[in-house]
């Protein structure tokens, strides 16, 4: 059921997969940092997990570097095609974004330029030997994960649809079984030439060639000045207090904002007084995560496209009006837009106490199902959460960033970092950051033990008409019934159930000279150090 969590003192790597957290510690033991680490992890996962992740997609890198004391982010996330608008769509008779297929990928993948500032930054080995893990996994290939195996059951028929895709992950036709290898050689082939020409192979040469001619053989709109002209951005983290921590999010065109807003709207309470596991605990994080998600879908978008007001969001006032309408006897109403939730989190903390808590994602479980010949990429399709719809905040125009879930963290203790954290799942990602930091913070569990807590998702995924509020199967039968009667449409899935995301998170314990890290037992994750 849980997985040990190991405590070491010097370095400590997770993820969602053991062999991308095993990746971290040799690059770690070969003389690299954090940064290195977290680089070489996050390729990896483009390989060994690749229904969630990929070159194709999106990521964000928060750093702390020990020696200066400064905390920075980066944001990985890529444009809309310059052909990407409204009439595109309403020409063709659409009324919104494809979910699949080459129409579906409208914005640049930011994942390779995302590594090459991060690495170029602040690696200390060369790029060579941070992507050889992932080369060497994609070309000779690793045993096929439960996790991975499940997924590709899940999506067979869209898989089937694309011959590269079927042809990758159905070799010979078949769905290889858990443990059988998979081997991605085209990928392989991607990878040597980034490692050959760095981030301009991707943005300014063959594997950018590739990718534009396939998508304009297959109605796409991704052009060559779409590559050329990307550029991620190294930005601020935006914060909050919270009785005696500062955590730390991404600003917009990240949803972190609304994690701060819910914890700034707790604070309010005595959550010592609230049972963890009780109905009044899952009903008051519903009631916030509404209240949050309500000011998050009228805001989010790009901010250099509307203004976002993260002052007033972000006020301990605010916070309190918010509060003031939240009935503990009443469940509310909000409604919000389905979206993806399928995602990699990841962290990395080092010998000299740097730090990266980091995140990427193809958007939908294997993005948009669309690979460009040849090159091994699945596309992601991110783009296809833009509105089509002109007096949206998040309509659709050319050069837009789209409202993006991931939302990697960090809390800091006595001004140095002490929690780095994230998950899977786009709805799920602010509610089980909530789960984590509760259980840590309010009621001194360990981190494996925040992980491993039952939890809840409110909200809705692709084909859901419905905002149920999903709990795991281990909270009990009478505090379901509890819930329901306080006007919840609760739906009980599984004991630790894949809908719940994958978590993965680093304690520093400075008091103990210790680092505490923990992998989701509901996945394939593994945390490692020594």
């Amino acid at each position: 059921m849980n997985n040990a969590m190991p405590v070491t003192q010097h370095v400590m790597v997770t993820s969602p997969h053991y062999l991308a957290s095993m990746v971290g510690a040799r690059i770690l033991e070969q003389g690299g940092n954090a940064f290195d680490a977290a680089v070489a992890v996050s390729a990896a996962l483009g390989v060994v997990y690749p229904h969630m992740t990929g070159v194709g997609g999106d990521a964000f890198f928060m750093l702390y570097k020990a020696k200066s004391k400064e905390l920075i982010g980066f944001n990985g996330t890529g444009r809309a095609a310059a052909r990407a608008d409204v009439a595109y769509f309403a020409n063709k008779g659409l009324s919104s974004i494809p979910l699949r297929g080459a129409l579906s990928a409208i914005t640049v993948p930011g994942m390779v330029d995302a590594w090459w500032e991060v690495w170029s930054v602040n690696g200390k080995l060369t790029w060579e030997q941070v992507l050889a893990p992932a080369v060497q996994y994609a070309d000779e290939g690793f045993p096929v994960s439960p996790n991975l195996y499940d997924w590709i059951c899940r999506d067979e028929e869209l898989i089937r649809q694309n011959a590269e895709m079927a042809r990758v992950f159905m070799p010979g036709g078949a769905i290889p079984l858990p443990g059988e290898t998979l081997v991605q050689r085209d990928m392989a082939q991607t990878l040597r030439l980034l490692q050959k020409g760095g981030r301009d192979a991707f943005y300014q040469g063959e594997i950018m060639e590739r990718i534009v001619a396939d998508a304009e053989r297959n109605d796409g709109l991704l052009g060559k000045a779409d590559f050329n002209s990307h550029a991620g951005r190294w930005v601020e983290p935006i914060s909050t207090e919270y009785r005696d921590y500062r955590i730390y999010q991404m600003p917009p065109n990240s949803q972190g904002f609304t994690a701060l807003m819910m914890m700034n709207m707790l604070e309010r309470h005595d959550l010592g007084a609230i049972s963890r596991h009780s109905a009044d605990y899952y009903h008051l994080m519903t009631e916030v995560v509404k209240k949050a998600f309500l000011q998050r879908d009228l805001y989010l978008t790009d901010p250099e496209f509307a203004d976002i007001p993260l002052h007033r969001l972000l006020s301990k006032e605010f916070a309190n009006h918010l509060a003031e309408g939240i009935s503990f006897e009443k469940a509310g109403a909000h409604l919000s837009p389905a979206m993806g939730q399928d995602t990699a989190y990841a962290a990395v903390v080092d010998e000299e106490g740097n730090g990266v808590s980091f995140i990427q994602s193809l958007y939908f479980d294997f993005g948009s199902c669309y690979m460009p010949g040849g090159t091994g990429i699945i596309m992601q399709n991110r783009g296809s959460f833009f509105s089509l719809d002109p007096q949206h905040i998040n309509c659709l125009l050319p050069g837009k960033l789209t409202f993006h879930t991931l939302m990697p963290a960090m809390v800091f203790k006595d001004g140095l970092p002490y929690l780095l954290f994230g998950t899977q799942g786009g709805e799920g990602q602010p509610q089980t950051q909530l789960s984590i930091m509760t259980s840590v913070l309010d009621y001194g569990c360990t981190i494996q033990e925040a992980i491993a807590n039952p939890r809840w998702v409110y909200g809705r995924t692709w084909g859901q008409v419905s905002d149920s509020l999903k709990v795991e199967g281990r909270v009990s039968e009478k505090e379901v019934r509890m819930l329901r009667k306080k006007g919840h449409n609760v739906e009980r899935v599984g004991d630790w159930d894949w809908i719940m995301g994958q978590a993965q998170g680093i304690l520093i314990d400075r008091d103990k000279g210790c680092l505490n890290g923990a992998a989701d037992p509901r996945g394939d994750g593994m945390a490692v150090g020594w």
